[in-house]
């Protein structure tokens, strides 16, 4: 019997380059996280004097004061009430926008298309005076919608170009054995490309959650009421009119930004899938 298999040879200094690069990008990503989480264990004048070390009297208080107090876990719920919706909105609107321009041939479907996509070219900072005054037109000024609505406006453009390249990756064959078994297109969307779409829908839901959680500008502009922050705006209450408690804006960075880590890891292999799905067509 003949063994088929192949196995790729790598060289000692392919493996070693690889090594090193992997090695380095890990640093850049990690060294920031953990100086950003033991500044938070620091006084303020030793994070002054040992920026980058470990503490030299481990201050528990520091983490300990943010998770007891009532206005973290409020400006925690805002950015949840806020990332969530906006990921719900996101995903069907996108996905049933990406179903159309994937199936569907319509006159100026490409230029409807270019036009969604062109949003890509322009983050929100550049439109935020626009964005303001229509917010403020539409009496949404100082509420969760002013917030929630132009992220999901700016976050169409990629969530409808990933999308649509999963649809069009589908089995071509499955759209026609649906159409002669009578299945229109709502009912084709519904039962059978939504179900076999959970890496594209977590995918673009862990971006727009991500995106939406760390959002800084469009809460600073579009809120007025403390009650309404999310937690970027948190940092501002540790901004004195003389000086920063830089030791507790690093510890409430850290509490901040662990859940997108956690939620970022469990659902790596879906984001993963999401983003190379269509790569390699056969």
């Amino acid at each position: 019997m003949t063994d088929t298999s192949s196995t790729v040879r790598v060289s000692t200094a392919t493996r070693l380059y690889v090594y090193v690069s992997l090695s380095l990008v890990a640093a850049i990503v990690l060294v920031p996280l953990v100086t950003t989480a033991l500044g938070g264990f620091k006084t303020l004048g030793d994070l002054r004097l040992n920026p980058f070390g470990l503490p030299s009297e481990w201050v528990w208080s520091n983490y300990v004061d943010i998770l007891f107090g009532e206005r973290y876990w409020r400006q925690m719920m805002n950015s949840l009430i806020i990332a969530c919706v906006t990921v719900f909105l996101t995903l069907v609107v996108s996905s049933m926008a990406a179903f159309c321009f994937a199936h569907i041939r319509f006159f100026g479907s490409n230029q409807l298309l270019n036009y969604f996509l062109i949003g890509l070219m322009f983050p929100a900072a550049t439109a935020i005076l626009p964005l303001f005054i229509r917010i403020r037109d539409l009496g949404l000024l100082d509420s969760y919608w002013g917030v929630i609505l132009p992220q999901v406006a700016f976050g169409l453009g990629m969530s409808i170009l990933l999308f649509r390249n999963y649809f069009r990756n589908l089995p071509e064959e499955l759209f026609q054995a649906a159409f002669v078994d009578g299945c229109g297109y709502i009912r084709f969307f519904w039962y059978i490309s939504l179900p076999l779409s959970r890496p594209i829908v977590a995918t673009v839901g862990i971006v727009t959650f991500v995106s939406s959680w760390n959002s800084y500008i469009l809460p600073l502009i579009m809120l007025n009421t403390e009650s309404k922050y999310p937690w970027p705006l948190g940092i501002m209450v540790y901004r004195g009119e003389f000086g920063t408690d830089w030791q507790l804006v690093l510890a409430f960075i850290t509490l901040t930004i662990l859940p997108t880590i956690i939620v970022f890891f469990l659902a790596q292999k879906h984001i993963i899938a999401g983003l190379t799905a269509g790569a390699v067509k056969s």
